[in-house]
């Protein structure tokens, strides 16, 4: 049996954001029957909330589309840049800290911005932060999410042989 393709989200305090892409990219993966075929997981570049649920506001917001957020939050380890296939920063500055990170240029590569995969909100190269935003900033980090994780689900598996070690 093939090895799974290790994906793995990350944002600041993996609270938000990258445990949102997390549940989304799950529910995707369990709809097309990959479970076996993709592993998900999600860290932050800042432990400061480490053990911690995701935000209550992005639970209740993800909760209203049929998400339920249950994932711990951890900060990412050296570790994880060489055990998973594909990286995802939410934005510039967890690609910049998590490249800074790595140990080699086989880690940087694996690196990519979740932007990259955004298609339907032209405005946007990046997911922001909406911990200090109303309901319309999780809304939209929701909405962000779903279309470019549809995305992203179809790079990998056009791409994973390429990425696996």
């Amino acid at each position: 049996m093939k090895k799974p393709f290790k994906l793995l989200f990350v944002c600041l305090g993996n609270i938000c954001r990258s445990p949102a892409a997390e549940g989304v990219m799950r529910r995707l993966v369990t709809e097309r029957g990959l479970e076996s075929v993709i592993e998900i997981d999600s860290a932050g570049t800042y432990g400061g909330h480490a053990g911690d649920l995701p935000d209550r506001r992005m639970r209740v917001h993800a909760r209203q589309r049929g998400y339920e957020l249950t994932h711990r939050s951890r900060r990412v380890t050296g570790a994880d840049l060489e055990r998973f296939d594909l990286i995802v920063g939410m934005d510039s500055s967890n690609v910049s800290d998590l490249r800074s990170m790595a140990a080699t240029l086989d880690e940087v590569e694996k690196i990519v911005p979740m932007g990259r995969f955004i298609r339907r909100f032209p405005h946007y190269d990046h997911v922001p932060d909406p911990y200090y935003e109303g309901s319309e900033g999780f809304e939209l980090v929701l909405d962000l999410l779903e279309d470019s994780c549809e995305a992203l689900l179809d790079f990998i598996m056009t791409n994973k042989t390429h990425y696996q070690s």
